[in-house]
């Protein structure tokens, strides 16, 4: 069931049943709100059912979508349709997929066949190649008001954040040992990424809200955070190297 995006749903409806669908939407907004649900259940909406819908996503082993994943949609999508309707695919957090990746799946967004519909969903776009965003069609999300949270993410994320804000502020000694003791196994490094990133988002608007002095920190944080982020999905860059990184800048 579509928890929100009630707006954008009227509107695929409206252009389905116009015959007027594009071939390729790029969903963007923030994490879990309900994007690739939203994707799945249009999916279901036109008809569009296995074999004819493929979910491209990121392994479990993995920490990117690469080429070989795509080469399988694109062979996937070289068939007709099973059922006589449209043959679908989505890409769960496309911009995890390697420059490799996206340079072959412009391909196919350059050379649609039949009635393809894709759907790219993403929480960073401006980790995308410019040619891939420039043949979407963008449909923004937002985050319902009526969505509900997990009480035990939200619970283990304030944790995390209180505990990297204080070795943000304890001297660099400590902050070299945090880095070094950190399980990145167990510990999803993007996630941290991103949580850094939502708090000082946060900081900023209370920054401007204020008109404090430290607009232009925040601001430089911000950035430092999308760029390892940059680096770590696209080049082999230590996860280690760029928690102590950080942590310096703070």
């Amino acid at each position: 069931m579509i928890i929100g995006h009630k707006k954008q749903w009227e509107f695929f409806k409206r252009k389905f049943e116009a015959n007027q669908l594009s071939h390729a939407y790029l969903f963007v907004g923030p994490k879990e709100i309900g994007k690739k649900l939203f994707a799945v259940e249009f999916a279901e909406f036109i008809g569009c059912k296995f074999p004819d819908l493929k979910i491209i996503e990121k392994k479990a082993d993995k920490s990117e979508i690469d080429i070989s994943q795509v080469r399988e949609a694109q062979n996937f999508l070289s068939y007709k349709s099973y059922n006589g309707g449209y043959k679908m695919v989505i890409v769960d957090d496309a911009h995890l997929m390697n420059q490799e990746a996206q340079s072959c799946f412009l391909k196919t967004l350059e050379e649609p066949k039949g009635q393809t519909l894709l759907i790219l969903v993403t929480s960073k776009p401006d980790m995308m190649l410019e040619t891939i965003l420039s043949r979407c069609q963008t449909i923004s999300f937002s985050t319902p008001k009526n969505l509900p949270q997990n009480p035990e993410k939200v619970k283990k994320e304030e944790a995390l954040l209180k505990e990297l804000l204080a070795v943000a502020n304890s001297n660099l000694a400590d902050k070299f040992k945090y880095a070094k003791a950190f399980d990145f196994e167990t510990q999803d490094f993007g996630e941290v990424l991103e949580l850094l990133q939502k708090h000082l988002r946060e900081e900023l608007l209370k920054e401007v809200e204020n008109k404090g002095s430290n607009l232009l920190k925040i601001k430089n944080l911000i950035n430092l955070v999308e760029d390892l982020n940059k680096k770590l999905l696209f080049t082999n860059a230590s996860p280690k190297l760029a928690l102590e990184i950080l942590l310096m800048e703070f």
